[in-house]
């Protein structure tokens, strides 16, 4: 369980003064019910009250800071670029992926930072690159059969062996993606 605080000091104090100081107060003609400074939760579905605690746990965790966490895609800007890139892949015996798309596309922008942040699971094991269809050549367009914004296509060995193409939510273009990837690697 996930637990968000403003600040750090006040989650621990909250946690600190829970497990240390309880305090039993009386209503009435109630039971006395156990208040504490903490997190509790109190079930009303009966005639009485009962405090019901829960122990948290917080773990800290610290990113991996040898990994990137995002890698940048680095653009293709014409046939010749492609050829270039191609032939350093083919070299490698190593995939890439080119995101065909369009400024003017909106799901296309969205996607960019999430095939970004995918880029980095895969960073040594293949290359991610983009074309934007307005500002390319359009015999480069027609080289890679693109149609449809966004298209991410996986290249080996020089010629394209698969696609997604990402008309609906991110989420699920991203996971297409990831399984291409898986297939080919």
């Amino acid at each position: 369980m996930s637990i968000l605080a403003p600040n750090s000091q006040i989650l621990y104090r909250e946690i600190h003064n829970r497990e240390q100081h309880h305090q039993f107060w009386n209503s009435g003609g109630s039971p006395n019910v156990v208040k504490s400074f903490g997190f509790c939760f109190v079930d009303k579905r009966s005639d009485w009250k009962k405090t019901i605690k829960r122990d948290f746990r917080i773990h800290a965790s610290w990113a991996d800071l040898s990994r990137p966490t995002t890698v940048e895609m680095q653009p293709i800007e014409n046939s010749e670029q492609l050829d270039l890139i191609l032939a350093s892949a083919k070299e490698l015996s190593q995939p890439i992926i080119i995101d065909w798309m369009a400024a003017w596309c909106r799901k296309c922008i969205y996607l960019k930072p999430k095939l970004e942040k995918l880029a980095a699971e895969f960073d040594t094991k293949l290359k991610f690159y983009y074309a934007d269809v307005n500002k390319v050549p359009q015999t480069l367009v027609k080289r890679g059969n693109v149609s449809k914004m966004p298209t991410i296509q996986l290249w080996k060995d020089g010629e394209m062996k698969a696609e997604v193409i990402g008309g609906h939510k991110a989420w699920l273009v991203i996971e297409e993606v990831r399984e291409m990837i898986k297939n080919f690697v």
